[in-house]
């Protein structure tokens, strides 16, 4: 008995050293449950925002963006993958009917001049599209059977530059890209403007700077880098040589992440049936929302897109309908 509980003793003190005493909110970064109650934020939706047509075959609801003037575009795994709107929720059209490309349709994402850019994570690529939606550019490879059976070496490993179920991508200030790679591979990577492999860093692991499943990438004014590791449920910062900065721990999973405009940023992390807002410290500033699939309901938050802090656009996964909630 008294070695057994020597062992419970030893086994605990290595856990401690390993993980280190849960943060709470008092402390800032979150740690799991805090010590004081997260405070209710006064957000509601806004009822038929959207204004699409009747009868639209909308498929699972997995991204939106802001535009920098203030169009909305919509991504979803139905008949029409990207939807657009006004500002004000008049729709415009939408694109992509019949296209191949928008099978594992994941997130939309807008550069710092405005470009859009779509991460497919079913092809392993990422697209970078002009202002008429023209494909100006790309990142990763998708894959090519017959090429396997001619020219390329039959289960050859695949260059560092190729993604493995990507799933997102932001830009420093130099025009540097940095792509959550994501459900396969598990770590970051970045390239130059011109789309040439420069570093990676991370592995699958719960250790400092290691990702299980690494959903979302938002980059702050400051060139900060913040990694929602949605399967360790936490968020994790790095600067733009992925060196470690802070590990944020969240009492629920980080699904998706965005960051307010202008020189006094903010967070707002989309989870399952909730939302939170975070200073850039990682204190949770507040909360709303209840699990759902119906409408006044939030679902699995996949992308989330927040211009400022009065506003946010959430996409639903698998209610498949997109939201605005707003607070005064």
């Amino acid at each position: 008995m008294k070695s057994r509980s020597l062992t419970t003793l030893a086994c605990a003190a290595m856990a401690f050293c390993l993980t280190g005493p849960a943060r709470s909110q008092d402390e800032g970064g979150g740690g799991g449950a805090p010590r004081t109650p997260i405070p209710e934020l006064p957000f509601h939706p806004v009822d038929g925002f959207f204004k699409y047509p009747a009868h639209y075959a909308i498929g699972r609801l997995s991204g939106v963006a802001v535009g920098p003037k203030g169009n909305i575009e919509v991504l979803n795994r139905g008949s029409h993958p990207v939807m657009e709107f006004k500002s004000d929720g008049t729709f415009t059209g939408s694109w992509g009917e019949g296209s191949q490309m928008f099978v594992g349709a994941h997130s939309l994402r807008f550069d710092r001049d405005g470009n859009l850019w779509y991460i497919d994570a079913a092809d392993d690529m990422i697209f970078r599209f002009d202002a008429e939606g023209r494909t100006v550019g790309t990142l990763g490879n998708d894959p090519e059977p017959w090429t396997w059976l001619t020219h390329v070496i039959e289960r050859a490993a695949i260059g560092k530059a190729n993604f493995y179920q990507e799933t997102d991508i932001g830009w420093d200030k130099a025009g540097n890209s940095y792509v959550s790679d994501g459900y396969g591979n598990s770590r970051v990577v970045a390239f130059d403007k011109d789309g040439n492999f420069l570093r990676q860093w991370g592995e699958r692991g719960g250790g400092p700077g290691d990702f299980n499943t690494p959903h979302s990438l938002v980059i702050d004014n400051n060139d900060t880098i913040y990694v929602a590791d949605r399967g360790n449920s936490r968020i994790q910062t790095f600067d733009t040589s992925g060196k470690l900065k802070n590990v944020w721990r969240l009492p629920t999973a980080p699904w998706s992440l965005c960051l307010t405009n202008g020189p006094n940023q903010v967070m707002f992390v989309g989870s399952v049936g909730k939302v939170y807002k975070m200073s850039l410290d990682g204190k949770i500033l507040g909360q709303f929302g209840r699990p759902g699939r119906m409408p006044g309901t939030i679902d699995s938050i996949h992308q989330i897109a927040c211009p400022d802090e009065k506003a946010v656009y959430l996409a639903n996964l698998y209610a498949s309908r997109i939201d605005k909630w707003v607070t005064n």
